[in-house]
């Protein structure tokens, strides 16, 4: 059984879940608008895997006899500079769920729930691959700089990407 606070902030990790993957779709907007579609499919793909980790965790309230109660996610925004731009924020959006998550996990310590502890450990590692992966964007991204040649290629590279939740 859940304790009140821990259904409490693990409704609140939902919601921030939901957010990210709202922010990811109004990302691969903007990306689609300036055609770059290969990035704009790695953010869909993005979008996906967030709303996975909501459901993950709505399951896992559920199995352990709390309440999901969903609360209204917010605006996210839709004006970026550059590929550039939207990636470095995508890492520090990252970095903060990387943050809720540690939250989580500190939480569970500390009320002795070990069931919460163990499921949130799946979290823990994710966001060092969700951090990883965005990090590489951004470095190449840099990189690149100017050069629309690189961006051309790096365009067509990132819409190989794809979802699913086996790969999650």
């Amino acid at each position: 059984m859940l304790s009140e606070k821990m259904d409490v902030e693990l409704n609140r990790q939902i919601n921030a879940e939901m957010f990210s993957s709202y922010l990811y779709l109004s990302m691969s907007g903007w990306l689609e608008s300036k055609g770059l579609t290969g990035f704009a499919i790695w953010m869909r793909a993005q979008a996906k895997e967030e709303t996975f980790h909501a459901e993950k965790i709505y399951t896992y309230v559920h199995e352990r006899g709390g309440r999901v109660i969903l609360e209204a996610i917010d605006k996210p925004e839709s004006e970026w500079d550059s590929p550039l731009h939207i990636f470095r924020e995508a890492l520090k959006h990252e970095e903060m769920i990387s943050g809720m998550i540690n939250d989580l996990v500190d939480l569970a310590i500390k009320e002795k729930d070990h069931a919460s502890n163990n499921f949130l450990q799946w979290f823990i590692a994710e966001q060092v691959e969700e951090e990883a992966n965005v990090g590489n964007v951004v470095d190449r991204l840099a990189l690149i700089g100017d050069d629309s040649a690189g961006l051309f290629a790096l365009d067509m590279e990132m819409a190989k990407r794809t979802f699913t939740e086996e790969e999650a």
